[in-house]
């Protein structure tokens, strides 16, 4: 080694090392005097750090508090929110649970509700099927009661001094309908039957449309009716006189009778024969009554507050058509009586006949074209009026005629009653009545509306069927003929029996009222009955008075 470094060699590099070492010394004495500062500032900021690092820490903390707080405030906000949703969501639950339940309590009460209405409308209807039921029972209890009570007064009729085959053929006609018939001469008030005189004389019934008669004449004579073309004075009406007598026309009827008022329709109504006995030889003849205190247009076309017995219709449309003559109706009591009946007039119808007459062509009409038309033959002559209506629980019909309208020889009236009834089907019984008298018929002038009124007879094809009154209907009804030797109508003398009131018309120069007004005059004799003797011997000579033709 000696060999190698020499000591010179040797001592320069120990001294080397030992500057090195100095060196390296110093420099790390500096280093470490240069570094004690720095570790202090090095301390001091770790300690701001440190300090920092707690503020921060701190900070954060009290950020991660607060957040903390407000996280756990907003989950508390989250917590009561949700409470109050589920506290919602609990009472909106509990509410729809109770709604729930009142649903289905009212579904429920509603289900009970209908089912009690529907065994309500059960029970109606089967009470109203009941009742409907009962009514059908007594409505047949009621037809079989009327039917059998026509039955039972027919066989307690009187039937002595009439003529039994026209009795025959009258009560054939009547058939299974309710009611009754009267067939009398019209121009001697002789009786050939009555059939059901209960109900013919000693009852009494409303006369439905029939009293339209009383309204036109009265409405011809007071100048409320043109007798020229049958208007109505300063009134317009959509049909004239014939056609609404053929046609039963209520409006034209309840126009003339506000324009005549209820006095002039009692007035004509007992002139005509209602409202008082006929004075027919059988007991207990009821007298009918008039609309004395009623104003209603109704009593001028449907007879209400008026009621009439068969034979009061039968009497009334004579006088209409026989010359003004009110007959004295009386059965043939004897054999005298019946080989020389002996006419009586009771009254004397005071109107002119050219006025009372002016009914006839729209009387020909009801069976030619009109109401009654399906129900008579007009081949006959046969002039009339029908009537339809309710009265006393049942409908009613009515049919007043006479034939042939030229000289009546036959005055036939029918009234039946029943739920079925009309006036068309009163009508057909006393169209199957003249065919029974059709044989003793005799026409003398076919064409009287024309000769005397210069009508023109309207053929049934070509008139609408546009009748107002309740029976009008297209229903046939059919018309028998049967055959029957019945008596001539001779000339035979005639007793005038005291009148009933007379009525006078007063002529204004210049009346201002559409109804002209009229002067009642009490009559000078008391009305009396001349009857014949039994006994041919003991019989004294009479004042006999022709009848006027």
């Amino acid at each position: 080694m000696r060999l190698m470094f020499p000591e010179r060699i040797r001592v320069a590099a120990a001294l080397a090392i030992l500057a090195m070492v100095f060196l390296f010394g110093g420099n790390a004495d500096a280093q470490k005097r240069s570094a004690a500062p720095k570790k202090a500032t090095q301390a001091k900021k770790t300690e701001k750090q440190v300090r920092d690092a707690k503020k921060s820490t701190k900070s954060v903390a009290k950020k991660d508090t607060r957040k903390d707080s407000r996280k756990d405030s907003r989950k508390d906000a989250r917590k009561d929110t949700r409470r109050g949703k589920d506290r919602v969501a609990d009472a909106k639950s509990k509410k729809d649970a109770k709604k729930l339940h009142e649903t289905k309590r009212e579904a429920a009460e509603r289900r009970r509700k209908e089912k009690e209405r529907e065994a309500a409308i059960l029970a109606e209807r089967r009470r109203r099927e009941q009742a409907a039921r009962e009514a059908r029972e007594r409505k047949l209890a009621f037809e079989r009661g009327l039917r059998t009570e026509t039955v039972a007064n027919i066989s307690r009729d009187q039937t002595e001094g009439e003529d039994l085959n026209i009795r025959r053929a009258a009560v054939e006609a009547l058939g299974s309908h309710a009611g009754s018939i009267v067939v009398m001469e019209a121009k001697t008030g002789k009786i050939l039957t009555i059939v059901n005189q209960d109900w013919a004389v000693r009852s009494t019934i409303r006369p439905c449309s029939t009293i339209k008669l009383v309204t036109a004449a009265a409405g011809l004579n007071e100048g409320v009716i043109s007798k020229e073309d049958g208007s109505v004075r300063d009134i317009n009406t959509r049909r004239k006189l014939d056609d609404a007598i053929a046609f039963s026309d209520n409006g034209y009827f309840q126009r003339v009778g506000s324009e005549l008022g209820n006095t002039k329709l009692v007035e004509y109504g007992r002139q005509l024969g209602l409202g008082q006995p006929t004075g027919i030889n059988l007991e207990g003849e009821a007298p009918g009554r008039l609309p004395y205190s009623n104003n209603n247009a109704r009593i001028y076309s449907h007879g209400d507050d008026t009621e009439v017995s068969t034979l009061q219709l039968a009497v009334m449309v004579s006088a209409i058509t026989n010359g003004g003559n009110r007959v004295l109706p009386r059965i043939p009591r004897n054999s005298y009586e019946q080989t020389k009946f002996q006419p009586f007039y009771k009254a004397k119808v005071e109107v002119p006949q050219q006025n009372i007459r002016r009914m006839i062509p729209g009387m020909m009409g009801t069976a030619e074209y009109g109401t009654a038309r399906r129900g008579v033959d007009a081949s006959l002559g046969i002039a009339g009026k029908t009537g339809s209506c309710i009265d006393k629980g049942s409908w009613v019909g009515l049919f007043a005629s006479v034939a042939p309208i030229e000289n009546p020889k036959y005055a036939v009236a029918v009234i039946t009653r029943g739920q079925s009834e009309r006036g068309k089907y009163a009508a057909a019984v006393a169209g199957k009545v003249y065919q029974a008298l059709s044989r003793n018929i005799v026409r003398t002038d076919r064409n009287l509306a024309w000769t005397e009124f210069k009508i023109a007879s309207k053929a049934p094809a070509t008139v609408a069927n546009t009748a107002d009154e309740e029976d009008d209907d297209d229903t046939d009804a059919s018309a028998a003929a049967s055959g029957s030797n019945v008596a001539s109508d001779e000339d035979r003398p005639v007793v005038v029996v005291g009148s009933a009131p007379r009525i006078v018309t007063i002529d204004k120069p210049a009346p201002k009222k559409l109804v002209q007004n009229t002067v009642k005059s009490s009559p000078v004799f008391t009305p009396v009955i001349i009857t014949v003797p039994t006994d041919p011997s003991q019989k004294t000579r009479e004042r006999v008075v022709q009848p006027n033709q």
